[in-house]
């Protein structure tokens, strides 16, 4: 069972980073992992690394990620310019 990690105040109220970051903590400990090693930027990071990985859409990954800016995502996933707008061309939504 969860720990008291977060409480919100109404129903239907959105989770905030904190809380989301707690919970987070709270599931690794649970599968006994350490927390510290674990974070939410690496998760959300890790995610989208195996979908372009396993799918070559660059495409996708930006969505997923809310850039707007296909070479943000290019950066961020630390892959090659000319291979990623190859890549992007081919790839279809």
């Amino acid at each position: 069972m969860l720990t008291g990690s977060f409480s919100r105040s109404h129903k239907g109220d959105h989770v905030t980073t904190r809380q989301y970051g707690r919970l987070l903590d709270d599931w690794v400990s649970l599968i006994g992992l350490d927390p510290a090693l674990y974070g939410t930027h690496s998760l959300r990071r890790t995610k989208v690394a195996l979908i372009y990985k396993r799918t070559g859409n660059l495409r996708a990954c930006q969505l997923l990620l809310g850039h707007s800016k296909l070479e943000s995502t290019v950066r961020y996933l630390g892959i090659e310019v000319d291979d990623a707008l190859i890549l992007s061309e081919q790839t279809d939504l």
